[in-house]
């Protein structure tokens, strides 16, 4: 029987992974589908069940339902369960709905492929506390990265991870500009990332160290106006499109025990996005 899968949201127009998922089934000749779900607040549990009923054999969850589907779930991973989000649902062999997050081991493997694995005593700069944040911090103190810092506007928010996670420190914005220069590498995870009309800077970047790395989670556009002004200091920058991809092909092995090709897919949409 032909699976299908699905991405739900509020708004999903925008979702690039049903071209990615699809593109991906038609390269590696797999009997499937995927498709993109309007699915509100409201009707969530009632969406959940549907999907149940009519036999999808997961799905992925955007903003704003990475938390509040948890309790329509029977079962979460332990990363998810820490990070109390998720962003991919299976359907597993009993027929049980387990949660995942692959938001965080989809940035690690983007970062590493962009500069290697060699930076993990390094001390990193993470920049936001809200989900996205709580997910890349869990997912690099899991994989070894042991030099962690969380700034953010409300310090406590900061603080709440690094208590959870048992390790790093918590600063507010205005002590990670005037220390800047400490770190090596920058993860951006604020809405500052996005090209809005009301842009702003979480902080200046003046002080930022020589050679430093420093990444966005934003995929669209490529170039953030945070990473052009890091580019512009002399900063080696990457982008969330590695992210995007990587979580994506995260959750497809989860679903189909097979990692697509990421390489090929970046460069894709590397493509459709306007950058080169």
């Amino acid at each position: 029987m032909k699976k299908w899968f699905a991405v739900i949201g509020d708004p999903i127009e925008h979702s690039k992974s049903p071209a990615m998922h699809n593109a991906w089934f038609e390269e590696m000749a797999i009997d499937a589908t995927y498709i993109p779900v309007h699915v509100t607040s409201q009707n969530l549990e009632a969406a959940v069940s549907g999907f149940k009923t009519l036999g999808a054999s997961g799905w992925n969850v955007t903003i704003p339902h990475k938390t509040a589907i948890i309790p329509y779930l029977d079962e979460l991973d332990q990363l998810a369960e820490k990070m109390g989000a998720v962003n991919t649902v299976v359907r597993t062999k009993e027929g049980k709905l387990k949660g995942y997050n692959t938001d965080g081991d989809g940035f690690v493997r983007s970062l590493e492929e962009a500069v290697g694995k060699s930076h993990k005593k390094k001390p990193v700069l993470l920049i936001g506390a809200g989900g996205a944040a709580r997910g890349i911090a869990f997912a690099m103190h899991q994989q070894g990265y042991t030099n962690l810092t969380i700034a953010n506007r409300t310090v406590a928010n900061a603080q709440t991870i690094v208590d959870e996670m048992g390790t790093g420190r918590a600063i507010s914005l205005v002590q990670a500009e005037k220390t800047l220069a400490d770190f090596s590498i920058l993860v951006q995870m604020t809405s500052a990332g996005l090209a809005t009309g009301n842009f702003s800077m979480p902080f200046s970047l003046d002080r930022l160290a020589k050679g430093a790395i420093v990444a966005d989670i934003v995929y669209n556009p490529l170039m953030t106006p945070f990473l052009q002004v890091a580019e512009e200091k002399g900063a080696t920058v990457v982008t969330g499109l590695g992210m995007f991809v990587h979580q994506g092909a995260i959750a497809f092995n989860y679903w189909l025990g097979e990692y697509p090709n990421t390489n090929s897919m970046i460069a894709q949409l590397k493509a459709r996005l306007g950058g080169q």
